[in-house]
């Protein structure tokens, strides 16, 4: 029996920091939204954005990758966008006139398509990348956290990406940790976690968002 935690506010988005600031959406791996993505949503909202996590998963999560597999082969990748679509119109109402994306893996990924429709100003991927047939023009900046050991699809290796991003004049910084793997970040993956990377990778991640987001 595969393991699923329930999520706070199952289904639904959960919002951090006060409405009006700089608006951060984070876009979960495929294990979903698990616990850990709370701190790191409030430590950046405490840095003063507008942080939201939507829920790509209907309310749960799991620590077993067969499990989370199943979740994101069963995820519709355009409503995933559409639900981000969402949430950054209503915080450009509520006042958030600068927007960033993170996305961890799968959300990674998430984050970049999405970018592509030049809505976001900056955009942070976790150990992800675009294939070739799926990168299009990204035009707004972008930061690539990256394992030092990890399998991509032949096409979406770092190097290829990171050169089409160079192609099409996108403004791209690259940092890979040494001695991590798939996951660094997930601090409820224990076999995963890398603390001082994790710690790494959330300040540069901070500093490039301040640079972006920021007047």
């Amino acid at each position: 029996m595969a393991e699923l935690v329930p999520i706070p506010s199952p289904g639904a988005a959960v919002y951090y920091g006060l409405p009006g600031s700089p608006l951060v959406v984070i876009a979960h791996d495929w294990y979903g939204r698990l616990p850990w993505l709370e701190p790191y949503a409030t430590a950046l909202a405490s840095q003063g954005y507008r942080v939201v996590v939507p829920d790509f998963y209907g309310g749960f999560a799991t620590i077993d990758p067969e499990t989370a597999a199943d979740l994101r082969d069963d995820l519709d990748t355009g409503s995933a966008l559409a639900a981000i679509d969402d949430l950054v119109a209503e915080s450009r109402l509520e006042g958030s006139t600068r927007v960033g994306l993170i996305g961890f893996s799968m959300g990674g990924w998430i984050a970049l398509l999405h970018a592509q429709g030049g809505d976001a100003d900056a955009v942070v991927a976790y150990y992800a990348t675009l294939g070739t047939e799926e990168h299009g023009i990204i035009p707004c900046p972008v930061l690539l956290n990256l394992a030092e050991n990890d399998d991509f699809q032949p096409g979406a290796e770092p190097e290829s990406f990171v050169a089409r991003l160079e192609d099409h004049g996108t403004p791209v910084t690259e940092y890979v940790y040494l001695g991590t793997e798939h996951s660094f970040a997930n601090a409820n993956l224990s076999g995963a976690l890398d603390n001082r990377s994790a710690a790494l990778a959330f300040a540069r991640t901070a500093s490039f968002f301040d640079k972006h987001l920021v007047d």
